[in-house]
């Protein structure tokens, strides 16, 4: 068993000033990632009316289809033309790591 996860750090449109703005934003990007069924949240800068971290979990038998999975998110994201994908940060586990 593999665990793969990654973090997006996010840039948002300057007119995203206040909470509900952002949560316009983050909300539909966090759905558009369940479609690649993985665990999705806003996970950081949660008080940043500017910036998002949105977080994504996947589960797999082989640690190349978690590996395709993040891919796929992280072209999703960036992909968008509302925002701007500073930074990502992924860990892989497997069932060797203590």
């Amino acid at each position: 068993m593999y665990t793969g996860t990654a973090v997006f750090d996010v840039l948002l449109p300057s007119d995203s000033r206040s909470l509900k703005a952002k949560r316009s934003y983050v909300r539909p990007i966090v759905a558009a990632l369940r479609k690649f069924e993985v665990s999705a949240a806003e996970v950081g800068a949660l008080d940043l009316h500017g910036r998002a971290e949105i977080g994504v979990a996947v589960v797999a038998a082989e640690a190349a289809h978690v590996r395709e999975v993040l891919d796929s998110c992280e072209r999703a994201v960036a992909g968008r033309p509302e925002l701007e994908l500073l930074s990502v940060r992924r860990r892989l586990h497997g069932d060797d790591d203590e």
